[in-house]
């Protein structure tokens, strides 16, 4: 049975929003919700709506947000029994790599998932419901309840509109002589420059044509067309053409860019965040390379050892945040590089690393939260791609934006989304890229001023009447137009 910690309010728009079971959603989720409750305390309610693992993630979050009350509620569901997954493991980081795939094959199933969150949302009521993609049935329960279903990206309008056109292009070539797997791929009706990625950097569902059924992405498309709206945790200035495709090319009725939603809300320093900027305090300005590959990636013990040496080897100073339960460095690594290093084996605090002025440049793994965190922080990039969208991300940052390079060069070596086929990147390689992007006038100097450029740009679009402001408020006037009338038009 669902349970909320809180009493709703009749008298406010309540809107409830359902994540997927990922942190990295979850987190932009939260973040929607606050700014929602925020923009408008005396109009909306919002309450995020996780299976029982996931809720002290959205706690934790609203603790961090809050300024003066409790800025948003939380409300729990049951995570259905899935064979071969052990109860309890119901978010992407905590399952072991090789179930993960059971998680993702839950979330879009009509017979396990549906239930629960129908149940949930006719327990709720809401006004309105934002949904993640994953949970195409949620638009069918709003339609039959008669309110507003919002399907909320967390990834960008590059990412997703590119990995749209493509499945749109594999569906319409399925019956030609076409090569099935050609050793690239050019992203169809997308505005220059040309955008080509290697197919074994694709995702999964994009490479494997064979065993894919490509008509639960072709209902994905046209649920995302036929409800209230789209919202996607972007900027018109870090994506304009490619935001400007949703409504342009009819991909949905209404599109609300609202990012960097995480630049809206207060985050208050936890305990144990002074660890990090105490040590950066130490260094230099622009001196400290951060690395980081988000809450999701699993990288070899081969890959870590080398990417251990190739940090020592480069002489910078260094923040790396590692996720591994069993690796531990080189022999006397630590004794080797003394002071100069940092190493988190947990979670950082990203966001003010990034913004310290000792931070010069970010080894990332292209997720979208770290792309629109780094952006705000005026910090150019080194990208190193793991998983899923990340590799089609990777080109928006470095042959669109221009806010960064590959520290990998093309042509080195075998980078994959598949973790078998992935080549490890070795130690000198790994220096040779740090040393030439952190050199006086080397390549991250003019990273560095475009992104600070951009930097400027999502600030003021969040700031009271900038574009993602009067998205956001667009948005709850929309919503409440909608409530109000009764109905939405489906």
């Amino acid at each position: 049975m669902a349970s909320t910690e809180t009493t709703s309010s009749s008298k406010k728009l309540r809107v409830l929003l359902i994540p997927f079971f990922a942190s990295s959603h979850i987190g932009p989720f939260t973040e929607l919700a606050v700014s929602l409750a925020t923009a408008r305390p005396h109009a909306v309610e919002a309450t995020v709506a996780v299976t029982p693992a996931n809720a002290s993630i959205v706690r934790s979050l609203l603790q961090r947000h809050e300024n003066g009350g409790t800025p948003a509620q939380v409300a729990t569901y049951p995570f259905p029994a899935v064979d071969g997954l052990p109860r309890g493991v119901e978010n992407l980081g905590a399952a072991a790599q090789a179930d993960a795939w059971r998680i993702d094959v839950a979330a879009v199933s009509d017979t396990l998932m549906r239930p629960v969150q129908e149940t949930l949302i006719r327990a709720q009521s809401p006004d309105a419901l934002v949904t993640d993609v994953h949970f195409m049935w949620n638009a069918d329960v709003c339609d039959e309840l008669g309110v507003p279903c919002v399907t909320y990206n967390v990834v960008g309008a590059f990412s997703t509109l590119a990995m749209r056109h493509l499945t749109l292009a594999l569906v319409s070539n399925s019956n030609t002589n076409i090569e099935p797997e050609p050793e690239a791929v050019s992203v169809p009706r997308f505005p220059a420059p040309e955008i080509r990625v290697p197919t074994v950097e694709l995702p999964e569902y994009l490479r494997s044509q064979e065993r894919v059924d490509y008509s639960t992405y072709n209902r994905l498309y046209e649920v995302q067309g036929d409800c209230f709206g789209v919202a996607v945790n972007t900027s018109l200035d870090l994506e304009e053409h490619y935001c400007e495709m949703y409504a342009g090319n009819g991909y949905a009725k209404r599109a609300y860019m609202l990012g960097p939603l995480s630049l809206r809300l207060p985050s208050s320093p936890e305990a144990g965040d002074s660890r990090y900027t105490d040590w950066l305090d130490s260094k230099p300005s622009r001196s400290v390379v951060y690395v980081c590959f988000g809450s999701l990636a699993h990288v070899s013990d081969a890959q870590l050892d080398e990417l251990a040496l190739g940090l020592e080897a480069s002489g910078m100073a260094f923040l790396w945040v590692v996720r591994a339960d069993k690796w531990s460095p080189p022999e006397r690594w630590h004794e080797r590089v003394g002071g100069r290093g940092m190493v988190a084996t947990a979670w950082a605090p990203q966001r003010a690393i990034l913004a310290h002025r000792a931070v010069g440049a970010f080894v990332t793994h292209c997720g979208w939260n770290s792309v629109l965190e780094t952006v705000a922080a005026g910090v150019p990039v080194l990208t190193w791609p793991i998983v899923f969208e990340q590799f089609i991300t990777e080109r928006l940052l470095t042959e669109v934006l221009g806010i960064g390079e590959r520290l990998w060069p093309d042509g080195a070596g075998v980078r994959s989304t598949r973790y078998e086929e992935n080549e490890v990147i070795p130690a000198h390689d790994v220096a040779r890229a740090l040393k030439t992007f952190m050199q006086p006038g080397g390549p991250g100097d003019a990273a560095r001023s475009r992104v600070m450029g951009l930097a400027a740009k999502v600030h003021a679009a969040v700031a009271e009447g900038g574009s993602s402001d009067r998205d956001l408020h667009r948005l709850i006037d929309d919503l409440m137009e909608a409530a109000g009338a009764g109905k939405t038009t489906m």
